[in-house]
């Protein structure tokens, strides 16, 4: 009774957020989540945490706990400017290690460290000497999805939204790229500047095929396809758009087109569902397994804990944090 009790008061008090994401999530689910909802938010205020969550989270961890939202970029710029005490990183460990960068002095909280990235683990500080040995004086750029210690070794870091601005912006006729060979061979074919690339692949990007988007396509009369540029170039070529989350958000936001695929991880057509009820969207649900292990349950025992945290070797920290404030430097 005293448990019901609870519960009856913690869903009037998150009613307000529900309404926001009533659309996505089914209301025999919400009375699990909304306990989690309510004492986080409490928490955050006694911790003076901020949470910072990927576009590829759950809606309930989104839209009904995060307090700064977006994209690699996004999180790595706004990490800079929060005043909290306690940053937790609902997202992937290179992403909570970025967090760490740009704020060294701040407690950053990873909820599970299982959270990886298999980009982040395709290359290592070692394979980036071992590029630079085989081709000297050639700078060497790092999407932000790869460890500190690999950043530690790059001249300079990119997202996927800025990764064609911030190649051109070293000057160079050749470029090494790293990890991610697909946006690799994204931006080359944007740019005049020779680009060697490694073979790292997303594991939920490289999922997608043409012949699949195809089906989709005959199967929904009238329906647009945007693609992250982490997919394969015959998935590139196949869609209406290209771009980041950021701008594949964007892109739904101010287009509205009738009907929409959103090539990439599926929680990101929950999240933007959730604010549009005038666009449908065709889902392809292709999970990514490491975002999904953040979850409310975790993230409440790691503001409650103060665990685990993210803790970088300051001889690392320092070259590597060097290369992720190039890139913010430059902008885009």
């Amino acid at each position: 009774m005293i448990w019901n009790q609870q519960l009856t008061q913690d869903l009037v008090k998150v009613a307000p957020l529900y309404e926001r994401v009533k659309s996505v999530i089914p209301d025999v689910e919400w009375p699990v989540h909304a306990p989690y909802v309510a004492a986080i938010n409490e928490l955050k205020q006694e911790r003076n945490a901020v949470i910072l969550a990927h576009n590829y989270q759950t809606p309930e961890i989104y839209h009904c706990v995060a307090d700064i939202t977006g994209d690699s970029l996004a999180l790595a710029r706004k990490a800079v400017e929060t005043d909290a005490e306690v940053i937790v990183l609902a997202g992937v460990h290179f992403m909570a290690e970025t967090a760490k960068l740009l704020n060294p002095d701040k407690t950053v909280l990873i909820p599970d460290l299982r959270a990886g990235c298999s980009l982040a683990e395709s290359i290592t500080a070692d394979d980036v000497r071992q590029l630079r040995g085989k081709y000297p004086g050639v700078p060497v750029v790092t999407y932000v999805n790869t460890s500190a210690a690999v950043k530690a070794e790059c001249d300079i870091c990119c997202t996927s939204g800025n990764a064609v601005q911030i190649v051109e912006s070293l000057g160079s006729d050749r470029v090494i790229f790293v990890p991610d060979e697909y946006l690799a061979s994204y931006v080359a074919d944007q740019t005049d500047v020779e680009i060697i690339p490694w073979q790292g692949h997303c594991e939920v990007h490289e999922r997608f095929t043409a012949a699949e988007l195809e089906d989709y396509r005959a199967g929904h009369e009238g329906l647009t396809i945007i693609a992250h540029p982490e997919c394969p170039p015959d998935v590139l070529d196949a869609a209406d758009f290209v771009g980041s989350t950021a701008q594949m958000q964007n892109f739904v936001v101010t287009r509205r087109p009738p009907k929409v695929l959103m090539v990439t991880e599926c929680s990101m057509s929950d999240n933007v569902a959730a604010d549009i009820d005038d666009v449908e969207f065709i889902r392809p649900c292709n999970l990514c397994p490491h975002m999904k292990r953040i979850t409310l349950a975790k993230i409440y025992e790691s503001l409650k804990t103060l665990e685990p945290r993210v803790e970088i070797d300051p001889l690392v920290a320092d070259r590597a944090r060097s290369a992720v404030q190039r890139m913010l430097a430059i902008g885009g």
